[in-house]
């Protein structure tokens, strides 16, 4: 149950409250060694109070397939073949290149998103994830084992060819996934196909904490390779406490827009390179640069259009939306999603496509009334509990909040963000997503400093 004593508390996010599998099932090639980094990482003294336990579920053999990246050659035409008998488009006729697929978006997932999962899928590979997506309608993903797992040698790739050297060393966490945020799934995990080396999903609040030193304990004595997180948790790295224990070989930055004053002071910082991808959970990454110019679309399973409002192929170089074609996830085989994200395609020096100029998702601290900083997510949390579908809330400069929201308990929601933020709340409910406005909403604005 929630804390009955506090009134932001989350069920979901109870120590243990959906753990089902045993640790041979979640790591069934988990050996001696494996065993008892899993055991000194989730008992350390100053760790904080594990929410949830999950495993990669990879055999021996998924282990060894999830190194090596998806073949390429002809994937899109055996892509779109397999797509053509997907439930959502079995009763379309005429679809014979990627133009004559129509066009998608998260509404469609979310009113059925079983019509996107192949018939002949194995679902004994499935795990499920979750996504609060640009309006807010939440969104559970199916995910295959591999694929996940291809993601972290992803990352390892992307660092190699940064020209860093990313092996197992000695007890230092493979991987750090940092949060910064009211409340969170963490959890500490070991990644099979990284010499059976420890990862862990770690929230920075300080509230997630026991004793206000255990933060910084923890993060020195797990001396992650890698850490990876988006701006707002990414940022929290720069505190001094922080800023003298960690050593980090890279960065990885995700899920919100990277300032550029904001990575160069994490490059000054910790001097190693900076990563900022762009993707969504439903598509995986797509693109990736360590500077601030254009994104350059990486080369995987992923074929990237940008269209006009009416869906029309933009003038080349030219504004539009990035609409992904996606064939990395085989539970989850996406063709044309718009993402409501927006950017040109260029062509980069030496080959390749980028994207320049991204538009998309905004980095938002909000500011409670005795100063502290609020990322949006926290904000998200409550708002999703509480029902709603979708929402906009802008801070105004003296601290007050504007929100409007379709769907869900108005009155709760008052409270929440009241209890959250102790500023003023103006609320307006509306029924349809759509009387948010046309386009992608911008769900978070603050003009408070």
């Amino acid at each position: 149950m929630s804390d009955p004593d506090d009134p932001l508390a989350l069920g979901e996010y109870r120590p243990g409250s959906a753990a089902v599998l045993t640790d041979a099932e979640r790591w069934p090639t988990l050996d001696a060694d494996g065993a008892a980094r899993l055991q000194r990482w989730r008992t350390h003294p100053a760790a904080p109070a594990w929410v949830h336990a999950t495993g990669d579920r990879l055999s021996a053999e998924a282990v060894d397939r999830a190194r090596t990246p998806l073949p390429l050659d002809g994937w899109l035409d055996e892509h779109l073949a397999g797509a053509r008998a997907l439930p959502f488009y079995r009763r379309m006729t005429g679809l014979r290149t990627l133009e004559d697929f129509p066009l998608i978006g998260r509404a469609d997932l979310v009113a059925d998103i079983s019509a996107f999962v192949p018939l002949d899928a194995d679902l004994d590979r499935m795990l499920h994830g979750t996504s609060s997506g640009s309006t807010g309608a939440a969104l559970v993903i199916p995910d295959d084992v591999e694929e996940v797992a291809r993601g972290f040698h992803l990352l390892v790739r992307l660092v190699h060819e940064a020209g860093v050297d990313w092996e197992p060393d000695a007890e230092r966490l493979a991987l750090m996934w940092v949060l910064q945020q009211r409340q969170a799934f963490t959890y500490v995990s070991i990644v099979s196909g990284f010499a059976q080396r420890a990862m862990a999903r770690v929230n920075l609040d300080r509230g997630a904490w026991r004793a206000a030193s255990d933060r910084s304990t923890f993060v020195r004595d797990a001396d992650p390779q890698v850490i990876s997180g988006n701006p707002t948790s990414l940022s929290e790295l720069l505190t001094p406490e922080l800023r003298a224990v960690v050593r980090p070989l890279a960065l990885f930055s995700g899920a919100m827009a990277l300032s550029a004053p904001l990575r160069a002071e994490l490059e000054a910082a910790f001097s190693c390179p900076v990563f900022d991808v762009y993707g969504l959970h439903e598509t995986r990454p797509i693109a990736v640069r360590t500077d601030d110019g254009p994104f350059r679309v990486l080369d995987r399973r992923v074929h990237v259009e940008v269209l006009d409002a009416a869906g029309e192929p933009v003038v080349d170089g030219a504004m539009g939306e990035i609409t992904v074609t996606a064939g990395e996830n085989p539970l989850l085989p996406l063709v044309r999603y718009r993402t409501g994200d927006f950017g040109r395609l260029v062509d980069l020096p030496g080959g390749g496509v980028g994207i320049a100029d991204l538009e998309g998702r905004e980095h938002t601290d909000f500011i409670s009334a005795a100063g502290a900083r609020v990322p949006s997510v926290d904000l998200t949390q409550q708002l999703q509990s509480h029902g709603a579908h979708g929402w906009t809330v802008e801070q105004r400069a003296d601290g007050g909040l504007e929100v409007r929201i379709a769907g869900g308990d108005g009155t709760a929601i008052e409270a929440a963000l009241r209890a959250l933020l102790d500023q003023p709340v103006q609320l307006e409910r509306v029924e349809r997503l759509g009387d948010l406005g046309e386009g992608k909403p911008r769900r978070f604005r603050s003009a408070a400093r």
